[in-house]
């Protein structure tokens, strides 16, 4: 035997536009068959309704050799839940805007419309009459809307919602039933039209109205979706961003942050700074190769990972190396790679312990002592390229009054001008310099720099960029 192939579920009409006429292998349709065949046998043994021969008339007139084209093409399609579809004023040969043809077709059921309501329909019309099989609403299930013997008069409206969350629905009530139709379009109908005061004109219209407000309605609630979920992840973002754990430390701190990706408030750049109970401050920079996502999320595991290692007492060369283990069993790729520098602060804070993993060196400066860059004669390679690799650490004085600047290189890989010259270290130190001559301090300083550095690169940097300062003054 055979095995059946599954059909792909097409986008349903009613969100991307038109469609094609759909297939007739999900259940009896009103739909005529091919010109030239003979008239298909009712199987069901249920006369025909006016409405279905009209249609059917409509469709055999159209495909008749004598006209001009073989088939005109239908624009809309129209699902029609009544249970005497005969005894409706409504007509199959409605035209749309353009003048096309509104096929109509006719369900008696709730039933036969879950097998008519193919991807191609574009609206539903629904009597609100329809007798529901669907269980009663207690007035505390709906919100009020039931009965309190626990009949609920849009029952049949509030099933066909479910059945068809994507589609328009017109409701069909009486004239002298006002309220319930505005009930209708309070539950989650388009509009409500009356039965007895129905024209072509009028009901062409409607169904219009109904299929581009619903579609307005769905793309105001994809915006709606897509605006939460940005919000979530700014959120979140900024969550994951770091808080310095700098109490009882005479330090100053400030930071900079500016990732590289469109709307996004976290890169592959990463910082940390923490204060271990013995006094000493530790301070870390680093940057994961790439600009994605995945790359941020590399940052935010190595910086909590550098953390957590430090507060366990981990330092220089034997907290590079766990950190390097982190990397390799957390990369998405064999071929990513971080650098990284830590500083490890004395608690008197005129000396430090400095480890480059393949990163540039820190900048230090001071009252009568232009900005210069650490010794980095010991740079270590890149975490995630050489297995077994070291790190060695290097001492170095500070001073009793100092200012010390770790980045990443989006700071100092920006274009300088329209040619293809970058701002490089050496620029970079003349920068600061100068700015340290101008009397900016702390956050005015990294403000300055950063802004500078963008002014210079003629608009957005490509990369991160991160900037940490810590300030000691006796």
């Amino acid at each position: 035997m055979p095995v059946p192939v599954p059909r792909p579920r097409a986008i349903p009409a009613v969100e991307c536009g038109q469609a094609p006429a759909a297939s007739q292998d999900r259940g009896p349709s009103t739909e005529q068959a091919p010109p030239g065949t003979a008239p298909a046998e009712n199987l069901s043994g249920r006369p025909e309704n006016p409405t279905q021969k009209r249609e059917k008339t409509t469709e055999n007139r159209e495909n008749t050799p004598n006209r001009r084209e073989s088939a005109v093409p239908t624009n809309l399609t129209v699902l029609l839940i009544e249970d005497d579809p005969g005894g409706s004023p409504i007509v199959p040969d409605l035209l749309d805007q353009s003048g096309k043809p509104i096929r109509i077709r006719t369900a008696r059921n709730l039933t036969e419309a879950g097998r008519l309501l193919t991807d191609d329909v574009h609206c539903i019309l629904l009597d609100l009459a329809l007798p529901s099989h669907a269980p009663a609403r207690t007035s505390a299930d709906d919100g009020g809307d039931g009965d309190a013997d626990g009949h609920d008069e849009l029952a049949v409206l509030r099933h066909v919602l479910e059945l068809a969350p994507r589609h328009a629905v017109l409701a069909l009530t009486s004239s002298s039933d006002a309220e319930r139709g505005a009930e209708a379009v309070a539950v989650g109908a388009q509009d409500y039209l009356f039965r007895d005061e129905l024209d072509g004109r009028l009901l062409s219209r409607a169904i219009r109205y109904a299929v581009e407000r619903k579609r307005s309605d769905s793309a105001e609630r994809r915006l709606a979706e897509g605006r939460l979920r940005a919000q979530e992840n700014r959120r979140l973002e900024r969550g994951l961003l770091p808080t310095p754990l700098l109490e009882g430390s005479p330090l100053r701190f400030a930071a900079r942050y500016r990732p590289g990706r469109s709307r996004a408030l976290l890169g592959g750049d990463f910082y940390d700074v923490v204060r271990t109970p013995d006094g000493t401050v530790h301070a870390m920079i680093g940057d994961v190769c790439g600009h994605g996502p995945d790359e941020a999320a590399l940052g935010v595991e190595l910086r909590i990972a550098w953390r957590a290692l430090t507060l366990a007492g981990l330092c220089g060369d034997q907290l590079l190396g766990t950190l390097q283990q982190v990397l390799e069993h957390e990369r998405a790729h064999d071929e990513i790679f971080a650098t990284l520098c830590a500083v490890d602060i004395a608690p008197d804070g005129r000396r430090a312990g400095l480890c480059l993993a393949g990163h540039p060196a820190p900048l230090v400066a001071g009252p009568g002592t232009p900005a210069r860059l650490l010794p980095y004669d010991n740079n270590g390679p890149a975490l995630g390229l050489l297995p077994g690799a070291r790190w060695p650490r290097m001492q170095v004085e500070l001073g009793a009054e100092w200012s010390l600047m770790l980045y990443t290189d989006g700071l100092i890989e920006g274009h300088v001008g329209e040619g293809r010259e970058r701002l490089g270290q050496d620029g970079m130190v003349e920068m600061v310099r100068r700015q340290f001559a101008e009397g900016l301090q702390g956050e005015q300083l990294l403000r300055a720099t950063v802004n500078e550095v963008r002014e210079l690169n003629g608009g957005e940097l490509a990369d991160d960029v991160a900037v940490v300062l810590l300030d000691r003054t006796p």
